[in-house]
């Protein structure tokens, strides 16, 4: 199957819906310029993309597709971040004025900036709840203060909330700063020790976006991104995560990003692409959110 040319998230398995009718669209971003060890981000889009056509409809739970899905042609990349930024927003804004939920595929963390912005601009308050190795909280990395490693601290000075769980690899510049910043986190050894019993701060807004880095999964789940750090989350415990807050919290939109695929290795990809599908599933399956979205329950086979 040729990469070059547009892929529908699911392949031929879903008819693709209409951008005012699909519940989900998904913005495939092949956005990479920042990257700091492994390279290969530009190319994760396409691959969860081709590798998504072998996703089942049902996820053993629910059939997410059936609130319909929209792929966007992959985002033109050329140029400098600015511009990036500007045609990531504006693909954002027209998902938000629809009241559909962006699904963004990247490319690099850098890009979940933009669609944070985007969605700020509605006038909407909300959370980030970020899922990551690294805190991504430096003021500047390598000289660029847009780099994949400072994302979260632009998004924080925002004025946006942000939770950080998974994190396990991070300065002494970003411990301080999310000390002195209040911003609340579980690192990946203390889920490991303590389990998922945990709750979001009361103050936590209603609506949150999940901006997911792939490098929160160990490394043994997901060897297939720039940066790998040991002692990552566990699928089970990543997707129960996804799970708890998604009964908890409306949510607005999410991305999964860093990823970088490798060659001769279908694996990562089918991986990537059933969690993406996953998270779909936990969102339209999640009272609070079927309510928000006005979505009729769908019944499972017995």
């Amino acid at each position: 199957m040729s990469k070059a040319r547009n892929l529908n998230f699911h392949g031929d398995d879903v008819v693709p819906s209409a951008p005012q009718e699909a519940l989900f669209h998904v913005i495939p971003v092949p956005f990479e310029a920042s990257v700091s060890y492994g390279t290969g981000t530009a190319a994760g889009p396409a691959a969860v993309l081709e590798a998504s056509a072998q996703l089942e409809r049902f996820t053993g739970k629910n059939v997410p597709a059936e609130h319909g899905l929209y792929t966007c042609a992959p985002l033109d990349c050329t140029g400098g971040w600015e511009q990036v930024r500007k045609r990531i927003e504006a693909h954002v804004a027209e998902t938000a004025r629809l009241q559909k939920i962006p699904v963004v595929l990247g490319g690099e963390h850098t890009i979940s900036c933009a669609v944070a912005s985007a969605l700020q601009k509605t006038g909407r308050r909300f959370g980030v709840i970020h899922f990551d190795a690294h805190a991504d909280l430096r003021d500047r990395y390598q000289g660029s203060p847009y780099s994949h490693a400072c994302v979260m601290r632009r998004i924080h000075e925002l004025g946006i909330p942000v939770c950080q769980f998974g994190t396990r690899s991070y300065c002494e510049e970003e411990h301080a700063y999310r000390l002195s910043s209040g911003i609340y986190f579980l690192d990946s050894e203390d889920l490991w020790k303590d389990g998922l019993d945990f709750a979001l701060p009361g103050d936590f807004p209603d609506s949150v976006y999940l901006s997911f880095d792939v490098d929160c999964l160990d490394s043994s789940v997901m060897p297939a991104t720039g940066t790998p750090v040991p002692g990552g989350l566990s699928w089970y415990q990543a997707l129960w995560l996804v799970e708890k807050i998604l009964n908890q919290r409306i949510c607005i939109g999410f991305d999964v990003v860093e990823y970088a695929p490798l060659a001769g290795m279908h694996g990562p990809s089918f991986t990537v692409a059933q969690l993406v599908y996953t998270m779909m599933g936990y969102l339209s399956g999640s009272a609070v959110n079927r309510r928000f979205y006005g979505l009729q329950e769908k019944r499972p086979p017995t």
